[in-house]
């Protein structure tokens, strides 16, 4: 075999080295997309992970809050327990800190006691700085002063490096409170500071909080009879989950998982195209090589040995490609990682401002190397089998046409059953695994049955053109050679396909997306005090600005929202807990199903999409999780026993694209009720007809100055309807943009196939347009029925990809989405954009099977009749 490779195969490639180079690019850019994905991903999760093992040490166990904090004392009552060997308060907030510039920046605070953090989390340890003027003794007691912050090396690059001793703000409501930059902390991550937990406390308006207490058990003692016996007791906080260590980077990786799995799969789409274009080059290299084939077998060489032989050329191609497409991932991934910090836009790691080290592992080298093999092995068993079964004698004498087969088309219409089976089965570990199968069964079973779909339109199509020559010869052409012609635009339809299914997905996503922030937008003007739900805590509006701003002139009509977050169960991430005024709950949310009526007694919750699938909620049910989560602070006694008895009941479903982990509605005045939390997160402000916004927003700002202080109206974020709908949509189409890059190249990989598969037939056809001319056919006439042909072809592929197209969309939109993120959609099929697809791939088919004909019209084509072995 490496004989006839190194003689037979490499003139081959050394005549045309432009066709094997771009099948070797394809497969090349499908694995580099492929195992770039996983490398930033895996280096993404392994730097989050070691900044959450930095942060959160090794205690363990953490006794964290499902929501909000708890109160102190319970610390007192786990450091006595005759288990533990040593527990660690922390208090974690999240805020906005201003640098040197004026400019806000997210920031995380952990407050800890300095004296017991060293034993379970050293990383956390503030290293106070030594500055001569004062002496180091004076250092020693800055671990504990007041307004005093010990900067990660993330924070400090994010504020410009401000030096030791300068003054820094922090971001508390609407005040700008100055603490002092006294030192460093080793962890890493994003951007922290660090403080004693007093001074935190003080600082913050948080005293006698907590966030969670980090564990050390003695030896020998179990976690789960420690657990026990603290629950048993009266002093245990409702809302404390018991959390191991590794279940935050545990939520992470099932967070990210969805997402790192669709970008792994649209990367993978560039090997499948791929494979086309390696069955494309490898079919024209063979047709060109056609009588040296038969030549090799009338000297001996069997069937099965010319097809290993074929077989052979493609596992060299993908060979190359993959080895190329491993480095050039390799490159990408550093690349990223270095220019994006290891964030591909999900949004799911607190990386900020670090560089994740590229975690390359031979492993995943060699799966996504030999995926690349596959894919390229796969596009070449169909020239491979071409080649076997070779009739000897008449490809020597230049002859040779297309066979149909009924049971390709049997099989086809089997495949695209068993991919509509596969659709509606559920997701396997979080992942729409038998979804993504469907996909591939329908895309395979629809080219499968070609034969039979073009069998079916030009048996009926023929009777129209019989008295019309030119016609004529076209449309028996793909009737007596069905197998050729679906093998011929095999390649269009898969392109196009996708290019409708993605598509079809893109334009129902945009406007459901679009109809859903009319409905939750609903007011012209909306405030906040900046920060996203991080700093919900901290980052608010008071409730006598809210009520104030309702009487600002301009004003119509203001609406507040409260939102938090809620830790439902340890390894998930947390849900939102969203309270607003819902006073009817099918105007101010975009439901999904019905709404039920709140039985007498009970609290109703509105729950988003994201929390059927996860924690396997529907209306009518009880929430029981929600009830030990809501923990009223700081509240008088005698409103104990009502947050206690509070029985929530799911009154309905709710559609949230903004947040993928959960979220969960409640009446404001029921939250304010439960909680006791009046403070405000955002202020939605209906204007009056004739009011200026911006005379509204000078005045809240000064509203805010009056009550607040100096500067408080600057750290005031205002955003109308229509730009937050902007921004919206801008950033949707800017993450859909690799989808219209991904359908140009799989299109252009469909139409050089048709131009592959043209020349192909057109070179083995040479004697049949020579006979053509002998008989009167013009050269213009020729190129006719070339065209003509191409045109009947590239329709019928367009009328198939189409139809496949649909067909794997409603997959897409139905099944993938809703599996992967938790949230449905509304299918929408954009016509015009569809028409104009398959219009150009018509069109573009045409073109590419003229050009391809001209070679064959010409004086060779008349000569070869003469032809005769």
């Amino acid at each position: 075999m490496f004989p006839l490779l190194q003689t037979f195969s490499w003139q081959e490639l050394r005549h045309h080295p432009w066709r094997s180079a771009a099948a070797v690019l394809a497969v090349m850019l499908g694995v580099a997309l492929a195992f770039a994905v996983h490398l930033i991903n895996a280096s993404a999760l392994d730097a989050f992970s070691s900044a959450v093992r930095s942060v959160n040490g090794q205690p363990d166990l953490e006794l964290r809050a499902a929501q909000g904090g708890f109160d102190e004392a319970f610390y007192g009552v786990v450091a006595r327990h005759p288990d533990v060997a040593l527990a660690s308060p922390v208090l974690e907030l999240g805020t906005l800190a201003a640098n040197a510039k004026g400019e806000r920046k997210s920031l995380r605070v952990l407050g800890v006691d300095a004296l017991v953090v060293l034993g379970v989390a050293p990383a956390l340890m503030p290293q106070p700085a030594e500055i001569k003027e004062q002496g180091d003794d004076s250092q020693r007691f800055a671990l504990f002063a007041p307004a005093t912050v010990f900067l990660n090396a993330t924070a400090r690059q994010l504020l410009g490096n401000p030096a030791d001793g300068s003054v820094m703000f922090l971001q508390v409501g609407l005040q700008l409170r100055p603490v002092t930059i006294a030192g460093s902390v080793a962890a890493g991550g994003g951007a922290l500071a660090v403080m004693d937990i007093a001074a935190l406390q003080d600082l913050f308006d948080k005293p006698g909080q907590l966030s969670r207490i980090d564990v050390r058990l003695k030896p020998g003692a179990a976690k789960t009879s420690f657990i026990a016996s603290l629950q048993t007791s009266k002093t245990f906080p409702e809302n404390v989950i018991a959390a191991e260590p590794g279940d935050a980077a545990q939520r992470i990786s099932n967070l990210s998982l969805a997402y790192r799995a669709n970008l792994t799969v649209l990367a993978l789409v560039a090997l499948f195209t791929g494979a086309f274009l390696v069955f494309s080059v490898l079919s024209l290299s063979v047709a060109r090589r056609a009588q040296q084939f038969a030549l090799l077998g009338v000297l001996g060489l069997a069937a099965r040995a010319r097809l290993q032989l074929v077989l052979a050329e493609s596992l060299l191609l993908g060979l190359l490609g993959s080895s190329l497409g491993i480095a050039l991932g390799t490159g990408l991934a550093a690349l990223a990682l270095q220019l994006l910090g290891g964030d591909l836009g999900g949004g799911y790691f607190d990386v900020a401002g670090t560089t994740p080290a590229l975690q390359w592992g031979a492993g995943a080298a060699l799966l996504y190397g030999a995926l690349g093999v596959a894919a390229a092995l796969v596009g070449g068993w169909w020239p491979a089998r071409a080649v076997a079964q070779l009739p000897l004698a008449q490809t020597l004498k230049g002859l040779g046409a297309g066979t149909a087969s009924g049971r390709s088309s049997a099989w086809g219409v089997a495949l695209l059953l068993a991919g509509g089976a596969m659709a509606l089965l559920p997701p396997v570990g979080g992942l729409p695994i038998a979804a993504y199968v469907s996909v591939g069964l329908l895309l395979v079973g629809g080219i499968t049955a070609l034969p039979g779909l073009i069998a079916l339109l030009y048996d009926r199509l023929a009777p129209l053109v019989a008295h019309r020559l030119l016609p004529l010869l076209a449309v028996e052409r793909a009737r007596r050679v069905r197998a050729s012609a679906a093998v011929a635009v095999s390649g269009v339809v898969a392109a196009l396909s996708l290019s409708v299914a993605l598509t079809v997905m893109v334009a129902s996503f945009r406007d459901s997306v679009t109809q859903w922030l009319d409905v939750v937008l609903p007011a012209q003007l909306y405030a906040r005090a900046g920060g996203a739900n991080g700093g919900a805590d901290t980052l608010t509006l008071s409730p006598g600005f809210a009520q104030a701003a309702r009487q600002v002139p301009g004003v119509a009509r203001a609406s507040a929202q409260r939102y938090t977050s809620v830790l439902l169960e340890p390894t998930r991430p947390a849900v939102t807990l969203i309270a607003r005024p819902m006073d009817d709950p099918a105007k101010t949310l975009p439901l999904v199903g019905t709404l039920l009526p709140v039985p007498p007694g009970q609290v109703g919750v509105y729950i988003s999409e994201a929390m059927v699938d996860l924690y396997g909620l529907k209306p009518g049910d009880a929430f029981p999780a929600l009830s030990r989560a809501i923990f009223k602070q700081n509240r008088p006694s005698a409103l104990v026993d009502t947050a206690q008895a509070a029985t929530f009941f799911v009154a309905g479903i709710w559609r949230d694209y903004a947040r993928q982990t959960g979220s969960i509605s409640i009446s404001q005045r029921d939250y304010e009720r439960l909680t006791g939390d009046l403070r405000v997160n955002d202020l939605a402000l209906w204007l009056e007809p004739d009011a200026d916004t911006a005379a509204v927003q000078k005045a809240l700002r000064a509203l805010a100055e009056k009550e607040v202080g100096e500067n408080a109206g600057s750290l005031i974020e205002f955003a109308s309807s229509a730009e937050i709908r902007a921004v919206s949509l801008k950033i949707f189409d800017r993450s859909f943009a690799v989808t219209y890059w991904l359908q140009a190249v799989a299109i252009a990989i469909g139409l050089f196939g048709v131009a592959a598969s043209f020349s192909a037939q057109v070179l083995a056809r040479r004697k049949e347009f020579g006979l053509l001319a002998h008989l009167g056919l013009t050269r213009r006439q020729i190129l006719s029925v070339v065209a003509g042909e191409g045109a009947a072809w590239t329709a019928m592929g367009a009328v198939a990809g189409l139809l496949l197209g649909l067909a794997v969309s409603v997959v897409l939109v139905h099944v993938v989405n809703p599996q992967s993120f938790h949230w449905t959609m509304d299918m929408a099929l954009p016509w015009s954009r569809l028409a104009a697809l398959c219009a150009a791939v018509v069109v573009a088919g045409t073109v590419t099977a003229w050009l391809a004909g001209r070679a064959a019209a010409g004086r060779d084509a008349v000569l070869a009749v003469k032809e005769d072995w």
